[in-house]
């Protein structure tokens, strides 16, 4: 283990330049084409993302805008308002630059009163944004839920893109024009649906947006490690929070109305002051059973993509659900160090611990390399083993491997495993390189395409080999086109 260095981004990602030069001339000598090799670098080297909340008042467009800027039908498009979904997280690509787009167009309307829902759900989005694309429905006309949310943007501070949508035509640049009374600046006049105008738009987005995010982890260096406390609802986190605090701290909070200031907890556990940013407090109401469940997984979204770490806390008392498994897998697709909290552990009796052992067999088999504790929000107990659980998740995460220590590393798998013969082929992992960290990300390059499964044994080695634990890790695989192009 004494070969894992931990290393700060460079021009080559987190490639030093000598192990940069050695690494170009291994793929010069295998055929690959450079240009394309430095591009796969580049993709698998880049930071976290920045973020883009698109927001808006219902059946304005939103997701088909989202739709439009993926390049692909991700998010649900329905008339009605209100369609639930699990996702609202995408990552998009223009002119070459990558970013998250977070989408809201999900549910919108409950018994508060639409101002109130609408308000709420632009709010959990703008927080975890570092630009915001607010959409209004330009033969509508500016209406008062949106004077509402362009006080919420003032408010915030955050970059705005305004997007006048449904202008079809020449004829409705006009209908755009009154939406400078709005005083965000410039409209654009924009065809969600046909695509008309929404490259202009998306020209504007990447003015707005950071090189990389606000959040950038770089930047933090010295300050407090962030962490995001998520779960369903009920599971304990506000209990666990105020455990940990050693004081009752407010952390549950009403879903609606625009008064609320988030509030990230500053805590001091173990010696070292973390940061835990504001997730608890999603209260459900009867009526809205399918509502709350939406801004849960939107908050939980703006949690993480704020957050180093999540510590996804389990009510082991019940069922792992699968709301328990999105929240995780949240998680992971984010990139995020990870740790699994099994709260109300004191209330189990022998029959319920031997069926949760199998639940979690089962259930999370995928993400047993994520460390877990058992707690108890209520009695405080095994609090003391949080802080040390953490840790290791942000070591993994933070791991890298070097080049050479690495391709040895794959030269010993492919001698001793390899690959299955497909097609009276053989395909070979040639070479690889670790692009970047947090979470460590590989790429490697190989004479054929790489089974699913395959890759999947290369990862469980990886760790059996490296550690890792508590961090997702993700590996893409370039092959090799033909043999032809080495001069």
């Amino acid at each position: 283990m004494n070969d894992q260095i931990h290393s700060g981004g460079d021009e080559h990602g987190e490639l030093g330049d000598a192990e940069y030069a050695e690494f170009m001339e291994l793929a010069a000598q295998e055929g690959f084409d450079l240009a394309e090799v430095e591009g796969d670098l580049a993709a698998a080297g880049h930071g976290p993302l920045p973020v883009l909340a698109v927001v808006g008042r219902p059946n304005v467009g939103k997701s088909t805008l989202v739709n439009r800027i993926l390049g692909r039908r991700e998010a649900v498009v329905e008339d009605r308002p209100g369609v639930t979904r699990d996702r609202v997280t995408y990552e998009a690509e223009w002119s070459g630059r990558r970013f998250k787009v977070v989408d809201t167009g999900g549910w919108e309307q409950d018994v508060l009163g639409i101002d109130a829902s609408v308000a709420a759900q632009a709010e959990f989005a703008i927080e975890a944004a570092d630009a915001v694309v607010f959409v209004v429905d330009a033969t509508v006309g500016a209406t008062d839920t949106d004077e509402a949310v362009v006080k919420l943007l003032r408010r915030a501070g955050k970059p705005v893109v305004l997007c006048a949508n449904k202008v079809d035509g020449p004829s409705g640049e006009a209908d755009a024009a009154m939406l400078w009374s709005l005083g965000l600046g410039e409209p654009y006049a924009v065809s969600a649906l046909h695509g008309r105008g929404t490259g202009d738009m998306l020209d504007a987005v990447l003015e707005a947006l950071p090189e990389a995010p606000a959040q950038t982890f770089g930047a933090t260096i010295g300050g407090p490690r962030r962490i995001a406390l998520i779960g369903r609802p009920n599971v304990g986190k506000s209990s666990l929070l105020n455990k940990v605090a050693g004081e009752e701290r407010v952390v549950v909070n009403e879903m609606a109305g625009t008064t609320r200031d988030p509030v990230d907890e500053m805590i001091q556990l173990g010696g070292v002051t973390w940061k835990f940013v504001d997730t608890a407090g999603i209260r459900r109401r009867v009526h809205l059973q399918e509502g709350a469940d939406y801004y849960a997984s939107l908050r939980t979204a703006a949690a993480v993509e704020k957050a180093e770490v999540a510590v996804v806390l389990i009510d082991s008392s019940e069922s792992i659900s699968v709301q328990d498994q999105r929240i995780i897998s949240m998680a992971v697709e984010a990139g995020r160090a990870l740790v699994i909290a099994y709260n109300k552990w004191d209330t189990l009796d022998e029959e319920r611990r031997y069926y949760l052992e199998r639940e979690i067999e089962t259930e999370l088999g995928q993400i047993q390399w994520a460390p877990r504790v058992n707690v108890s929000a209520r009695t405080g107990r095994h609090m003391e083993k949080l802080v040390p659980a953490i840790e290791t998740a942000l070591a993994g995460w933070e791991t890298r491997v070097p080049t050479g220590r690495l391709n040895s590393f794959l030269g010993e798998i492919v001698a001793s495993h390899p690959h299955p013969i497909r097609g009276g082929k053989q395909p070979r992992i040639l070479f690889g390189t670790q692009a970047g960290t947090r979470p460590p990300r590989f790429v490697l390059f190989a004479s054929g395409f790489l089974e699913a499964g395959y890759r999947r044994f290369i990862e469980r080695r990886l760790r059996e080999e490296f550690g890792f634990e508590g961090t997702p890790l993700q590996v893409s695989v370039r092959v090799r086109e033909k043999r032809g192009r080495k001069k």
